[in-house]
C-alpha cells in the first residue's frame, strides 16, 4: 500500500514516523522545503535570539534507516482524485491513500497594501527576512538626521494579539531594553523606539483564560509596549499604518501576526471546502465523499468531535494527535479492521510573554510567572527534531537568558544575481532523464 503525505509539519511528520518500519506500507512525504521546522519558535529566529538550524531538521536525515519512508521535494500544484495522483512542480506521484496536511498561510483579509508591504512570520524565510529588516532599520536610523525618518525606522507595529503577537512583542521589548543601548550607543534605549501591539479583539491571547489575558497585558504594558485593542489594521501604505478607529502610526515595520487561512488544495470539489478554506472531513479525518483522501492538522475542519462541534483549534497538539491516529487507521484499513474516530485530548495552552514570564492554562487550573516560563521552555524543547538540536537550543537559551546578549544579530542578504545564476545553471543541466526531484 502506498501512502502519499503532502506537508511535513507536525501532522505529516508524526504520521510518517508512526508508520516507520511497517514494511506493508510505503510512505512518501512531499514538501516544498527539504526540512521540517518548529513554527512556535519562529519568532525567536526573527528576533536573532536563536539560529534557524536550532528549529530545523532535514527530512532525508530524519528518514535515514527508515526503509519504508521516502522524501520527495516538490510543491503541490493539483490533486487528481479520479486518477489517484497528485501533480507537483517536480512531477507526478500516484497513491493508494493521500493525506493532506499542508497547514496554513498568512491571511491578509483581502488588504492588498498590507499583503504587499507587511512582514509575515510563517516560515524560516519570513523570519530571516524580518530579522534583516529590523536590524537594517536600526542601522538606517542611526545614520539619518531626520527625526521623522528616525522615528519611522525605530517604530514597530505588531498586528495580532494572539500568542505569536504577544511573544514577539515581549521579545522585541526585551531587546530594546537590554541590547539597543549596548549595540547602538547613538540611541537612548527606550527613548525613541516604540512598540505597538494592535488587535481587533478586546483582549490579548483571545482563546486563553481571563487570568492569562490580564497577565499578558500587565507584563507587556510594564515593558513599554503600547497596546491598542478593538482597533484592527485597515491599511498600510506610504509607511503609515491605518487603524479602524482612524488613528495612524508612522512606521517602516508592520509585523503581521493577525490571522491564517488554510493552504489551497487544488482539485478537491468546492463543496468540501469550508470556513477558512479548511477541508471538511468525517470523524476519521477522511475528506467528505472521498474515502481514500485524508486531511489532518490545521488544514482540516472536523465537526464530529462532541467537545469541539465548531471544529478544533489550529494548534500543534491537534495536528500531532490526528497524525498519530490516522497512521493507526491506515494500518487498520490495510488489515481490513474498523477505524477509530478522532477525539481531541486537550492538554492546555501556554504563551511566553517575556524573560521569566509566561502563562499556562490547563484543563484544571492556571499558573503564571517563573514556573510557567520553565514549563514553557521544557514543553517547547521536547518536540524539537534531533538530539543535537535540542542540546544546542537549550544551550543557546541558557546563554542568551543569563547574558541578555545573544550574538546572532547578523544581517545576511544573499545576492539575487547569484541566486539567479544558480537557477540558470540548474536549467542548463536539466535533461529528460533527470529525476523528478532534480527538476524542482
Amino acid at each position: 500500500m502506498k501512502v502519499v503525505v503532502v506537508g511535513g509539519g507536525f501532522a505529516g511528520i508524526n504520521l510518517a514516523k508512526s508508520l516507520a518500519g511497517n514494511t506493508d506500507i510505503e510512505v512518501v512525504l512531499v514538501d516544498k522545503n527539504n526540512y521540517h521546522f518548529f513554527p512556535p519558535l519562529i519568532y525567536q529566529v526573527s528576533t536573532a535570539f536563536i539560529e534557524p538550524s536550532n528549529i530545523s531538521y532535514p527530512f532525508r536525515r530524519m528518514f535515514q534507516h527508515k526503509h519504508n519512508l521516502r522524501f520527495y521535494m516538490g510543491r503541490l500544484k493539483s490533486i487528481v482524485p479520479a486518477e489517484n495522483k497528485i501533480i507537483t512542480a517536480s512531477g507526478e506521484l500516484t497513491y493508494d491513500y493521500l493525506v493532506l496536511c499542508m497547514g496554513t498561510e498568512t491571511n491578509y483579509f483581502g488588504m492588498e497594501n498590507v499583503k504587499k508591504n507587511a512582514l509575515p512570520m510563517k516560515t524560516i524565510d519570513d523570519a530571516l527576512n524580518l530579522r534583516n529588516h529590523i536590524l537594517l532599520n536600526v542601522e538606517k536610523a542611526i545614520r539619518t538626521n531626520d527625526p521623522v525618518e528616525k522615528y519611522k525606522h525605530l517604530n514597530i507595529v505588531i498586528a495580532g494579539g494572539g500568542p505569536t503577537g504577544v511573544e514577539i512583542s515581549g521579545m522585541l521589548a526585551e531587546m530594546a531594553r537590554n541590547i539597543v543601548s549596548k549595540d547602538y550607543p547613538e540611541i537612548k534605549a527606550g527613548n525613541i523606539r516604540t512598540l505597538y501591539l494592535v488587535d481587533a479583539g478586546h483582549a490579548l491571547l483571545g482563546p486563553m483564560s481571563k487570568k492569562a489575558q490580564d497577565e499578558a497585558y500587565r507584563v507587556l504594558h510594564n515593558l513599554g509596549v503600547q497596546i491598542k485593542l478593538g482597533s484592527p489594521v485597515k491599511d498600510y501604505k506610504d509607511d503609515t499604518v491605518y487603524l479602524a478607529n482612524g488613528e495612524t502610526i508612522p512606521s517602516h515595520t508592520l509585523i503581521w501576526a493577525s490571522g491564517v487561512i488554510a493552504r489551497e488544495a487544488p482539485g478537491l470539489p468546492a463543496e468540501v471546502i469550508g470556513r477558512g478554506r479548511r477541508i471538511m472531513v468525517d470523524e476519521y479525518n477522511r475528506v467528505q465523499g472521498i474515502p481514500n483522501i485524508f486531511a489532518i492538522g490545521d488544514i482540516c475542519l472536523q465537526t464530529t468531535d462532541k467537545n469541539f462541534p465548531g471544529g478544533h483549534p489550529q494548534l500543534a497538539q491537534v495536528a500531532i494527535q490526528q497524525g498519530k491516529l490516522v497512521a493507526k487507521n491506515l494500518v487498520s484499513l490495510h488489515a481490513g479492521k474498523p477505524l477509530k474516530a478522532f477525539s481531541y485530548n486537550n492538554k492546555g495552552s501556554m504563551a511566553i510573554i517575556s524573560k521569566f514570564k509566561a502563562v499556562v492554562d490547563l484543563p484544571k487550573g492556571f499558573f503564571k510567572g517563573f514556573a510557567a516560563w520553565l514549563v514553557w521552555l521544557f514543553i517547547h524543547l521536547i518536540p524539537i527534531a534531533g538530539y543535537r538540536n535540542k542540546a544546542k537550543l537549550a544551550y543557546n537559551w541558557f546563554w542568551s537568558f543569563i547574558t541578555n546578549d545573544p550574538t546572532l544579530r547578523l544581517i545576511i542578504r544573499p545576492k539575487k544575481k547569484a541566486v539567479a545564476g544558480v537557477s540558470e545553471q540548474v536549467e542548463k543541466t536539466k535533461s529528460p532523464a533527470a529525476a523528478p526531484v532534480a527538476q524542482g
